[in-house]
């Protein structure tokens, strides 16, 4: 059984990944790594739902974590659904948002970065994900002894390096710094003491 503490921090960390998404990264069609990232991309070219690709995107890896742990598992499934719906409600406020908050491109990517990274980071630390290649790198530091922040940033340089064929050099940079920050702050939330 969840606890309620554990539920209440899942859902912090969702919001502050769906307010990164939609507030800091999506109104400059900046990229993030991982699933995300490459929901991002689908969104970019098709229009499509940001938080059902996600979903969709992600099943693959939910699969894994079925197969090995379900405790995982299971957090997991509240990690991205909960992620993905409030991706999806918060959309509709990012020009409400810009209105009242205007930030450049640079900015927002580093920001936005930060956010989506403090939320994974403590999704990670209370042993949930939103089940995207955070889930992944958790699997692989069992195997390869680098810090979880190290391994999502070396997954999301090579979703970001495949979006840079789709999108323009300024916008490919921009999401360098994205995925930069975002990984120093997932690294910085999953320190051991």
């Amino acid at each position: 059984m969840r606890s309620w503490p554990k539920l209440a921090i899942i859902l912090v960390s969702s919001l502050l990944i769906a307010a990164g998404t939609n507030f800091f990264l999506v109104p400059y069609k900046i990229l993030d790594g991982g699933i995300i990232g490459i929901a991002l991309i689908i969104n970019y070219l098709s229009g499509a739902k940001i938080g059902l690709a996600i979903v969709l995107c992600s099943l693959p890896i939910f699969l894994l974590a079925w197969l090995k742990e379900r405790e995982i598992f299971y957090n997991s499934v509240v990690g991205l659904l909960s992620s993905s719906i409030l991706i999806e409600l918060l959309g509709p406020l990012q020009y409400h948002f810009l209105y009242y908050f205007e930030f450049g491109s640079i900015s927002s990517a580093i920001m936005g970065g930060a956010l989506m990274g403090t939320g994974l980071g403590l999704m990670l630390r209370f042993k949930a994900s939103t089940g995207g290649t955070d889930l992944l790198a958790h699997y692989i530091q069992r195997y390869i002894p680098l810090n979880v922040g190290v391994l999502i940033f070396m997954t999301d340089a090579m979703i970001i390096a495949a979006g840079g064929l789709l999108i323009s050099k300024e916008t490919f940079l921009h999401s360098i710094l994205t995925i930069v920050s975002g990984g120093v702050a997932t690294g910085l939330c999953t320190l051991e003491s």
